[in-house]
């Protein structure tokens, strides 16, 4: 009932925002810092309450986002069963409690909440005795499952090394893993930092999609010491066991252990939902450019008691949104483009691309009209005048297209591939994975240690609010360069269309 009126709100709020001008005739008007930051402020104010899907933040950003977008001349998407909304059920899972006891050469180890988290599948699950295995990277330089893991516990590492991003991330391969039967799998963290950041943001929360595959009854975190210490006891050196997994044929090790776990959790249905509009093109021919960026963030994410509970998420991703809102306003507003031009704001990002993965396994827009799609996320990063990188890079006529229009708009190259690391990591990935041609633009990714600073502070964290500190010079060049491309990918002379 609830979604229902808030679903007649937003149809009102687009009606009468749908009759106001457009800012401007002609021309594409520089995107500025000062636009940028309206958006923002709003966006990442604690009245938003850091976005959390499910959430009374997720109706204010949905209000927010299309009352902008349809001030524009944006329209709902023909046929949705929701104007401007698609659904996307997902499931919730809230760890309460859990509980893990190994043995190990006949001694018992335990570790505390220091060491191991746990989250059931279930509203509660005990599993005993199972045989534990260290499984490394979990799948072979193949992507194949490595080792025999059904009725097992599975440990596995976090991070892709030395694969690269032709390893998917751990999300895919745990997957994997409860797809050939792991009755468990616990998931390495790297470092101490992932470990703090893993206990800070997961909270013992999982999100699945509801129509997605089902994991593996129990899974969870080790810390690095945690893991380390089990090994040891297993009679192994952790350094060496690491080192081991980066072979492309790794088997695995059947430690000489066995564990008992058990959980308790709430597990709770909801709906959320993508944002998607249309700009209808002149001259449609059947393909289409996707503008996406993901609306959501971590919501209320400190407990209770701390001086700041909420992760706004200005920079994560409150900027791409802006970005995303001033680049529809520009090609809205402008002449208009030859082929239609979608603009989403995909939720639950931050809990695994849900969001995009549903939009890719239930497209409302065919995916083969897509001839690119541009994502936007984390954009507030750097300067202006830095270089500009593409994650998904490697087409060479999309290459081009990328290198003719940052040229023009004055901007230098980064072809380094340090960007190359991200590319699982951002919803384009759901989106390439289906066939449809993805990049993410800008000079967010191009400055590593900008980048990594920011990965290492504010990051996922309360302190990522906005403020005069948070760079918007390089935001604003990128929203003028995602114009220009919208511009090029959108024209039937310019871009036929995929090549």
């Amino acid at each position: 009932m609830k979604m229902t009126c808030f679903s007649a709100a937003v149809a009102a709020i687009a009606l009468v925002a749908s009759t106001a001008p457009a800012a401007f005739a002609k021309g594409d008007a520089p995107v500025t810092e000062a636009e940028l930051a309206e958006h923002i402020k709003v966006l990442a104010s604690d009245a938003f309450e850091g976005r959390g899907p499910g959430t009374e933040g997720e109706d204010r950003t949905i209000a927010y986002i299309v009352g902008e977008w349809a001030k524009f001349g944006l329209t709902p998407v023909p046929g949705s069963v929701t104007p401007w909304l698609q659904g996307v059920p997902l499931i919730e899972t809230q760890a309460l409690g859990g509980t893990a006891k190994f043995n190990v050469k006949g001694r018992d180890v335990a570790f505390g909440d220091d060491g191991i988290i746990l989250t059931g599948r279930d509203a509660s699950a005990a599993l005993a005795k199972l045989p534990v295995v260290f499984v490394g990277y979990g799948v072979d330089g193949a992507g194949k499952v490595n080792a025999d893991v059904a009725g097992k516990l599975a440990v596995m590492l976090y991070d892709n090394a030395p694969f690269g991003d032709k390893l998917p991330r751990y999300r895919e391969r745990r997957q994997l893993l409860a797809d050939a039967g792991a009755s468990a799998v616990l998931v390495v963290a790297t470092d101490a930092a992932l470990w703090d950041q893993v206990q800070h943001s997961l909270g013992g929360k999982t999100t699945r999609l509801e129509s997605g595959k089902v994991g593996a009854p129990v899974t969870g975190f080790l810390s690095p010491a945690a893991a380390d210490e089990l090994f040891k006891k297993a009679g192994q050196d952790g350094a060496a066991l690491r080192e081991a997994a980066k072979a492309a044929d790794y088997k695995g090790w059947a430690l000489p252990a066995t564990a008992d776990l058990a959980t308790t959790s709430t597990v709770r249905a909801y709906q959320s939902n993508n944002i998607v509009a249309k700009l209808p093109g002149a001259k449609p021919d059947g393909k289409a450019v996707l503008f996406l960026g993901h609306w959501d963030h971590l919501g209320i994410c400190a407990p209770e008691g701390a001086a700041d509970r909420i992760c706004n998420g200005a920079v994560d991703n409150a900027s791409g949104i802006a970005v995303l809102t001033a680049v529809a306003k520009r090609l809205a507003g402008g002449e208009r483009p030859d082929r239609d031009i979608y603009f989403m704001a995909t939720t639950a990002e931050e809990k695994g691309l849900l969001g995009a993965h549903y939009f890719a396994a239930n497209p409302v827009v065919p995916l083969a009209d897509i001839t690119v799609a541009l994502n936007i996320d984390t954009i507030a990063i750097s300067p202006r005048g830095t270089p500009v990188a593409t994650i998904g890079r490697g087409k060479p006529a999309y290459d081009a297209v990328v290198r003719d229009v940052a040229t023009k708009l004055g901007r230098k190259l980064d072809e380094d591939g340090e960007a190359d690391a991200f590319v699982q990591r951002q919803d384009g990935w759901a989106l390439g994975a289906k066939g449809v041609t993805s990049l993410m633009v800008g000079g967010s990714f191009s400055d590593m240690p900008l980048l990594e600073k920011f990965l290492g502070s504010d990051y996922h964290d309360p302190a990522d609010e906005f403020s005069d500190k948070v760079p918007l010079g390089g935001a604003a060049e990128d929203a003028d360069l995602h114009v220009a491309l919208g511009r090029v990918f959108a024209d039937t002379k310019a871009w036929p269309g995929n090549p």
